[in-house]
């Protein structure tokens, strides 16, 4: 059985290869607008499914990873900026508060359909400018990202501290789709 990442992301394939994973990366094809859902964890999860159960319809002998993450502020989900309005006004709203960002992950094989997820908060600096902020949103750093911002690259300069999984919030749980894998029966090999 082989892992499928149901993603083209380069930041999640890297930090599977990274833990010593071979991994195929397969754009799902989910349309993430369709889904209703609005509670954060919730369509975390279920658009981590719906991409993991795509794919895994196309490879029944591999086993799938999808993973959907949303940043939220007081219940309230943060997309993907729509273009650099929304993304300044995104990143505005979040200085000098804390957020979490939810990453729902969902393995889908033979006779394997599990989802779970996991939080982290993210605390952004109180005295971040105007001018700052604006020359984040123009470096175009951030702009596909859940919350508009990219911990490991620049917007460490956003970023006063994290509580819980410095993976999650580069992309995926490591840690926790270990342990799943490992419950699995799946082994360092």
């Amino acid at each position: 059985m082989r892992l499928v990442l149901a993603s083209t992301s380069p930041w999640r394939r890297a930090l599977l290869e990274n833990a010593g994973f071979t991994v195929e990366g397969v754009a799902p094809g989910v349309d993430e607008r369709a889904c209703t859902l609005t509670e954060p964890v919730a369509l975390a999860r279920e658009l981590a499914l719906q991409k993991a159960r795509a794919v895994a319809a196309s490879r029944p002998r591999d086993l799938v990873v999808g993973a959907d993450q949303v940043a939220h502020l007081d219940g309230a989900a943060f997309g993907k900026p729509a273009d650099p309005a929304d993304h300044l006004r995104c990143l505005t709203s979040l200085r000098g508060r804390t957020h979490e960002l939810v990453t729902g992950v969902a393995l889908v094989g033979p006779e394997v359909e599990r989802v779970f997820h996991e939080t982290t908060r993210i605390r952004f600096r109180k005295d971040l400018s105007d001018a700052e902020l604006a020359a984040y949103v123009a470096s175009g750093e951030g702009a596909g990202c859940a919350g508009g911002y990219e911990v490991e690259h620049r917007g460490a300069w956003l970023i006063e501290g994290i509580e819980g999984s410095w993976f999650n919030v580069v992309g995926l749980p490591v840690l926790r789709l270990v342990a799943e894998l490992r419950a699995l029966g799946w082994r360092l090999s």
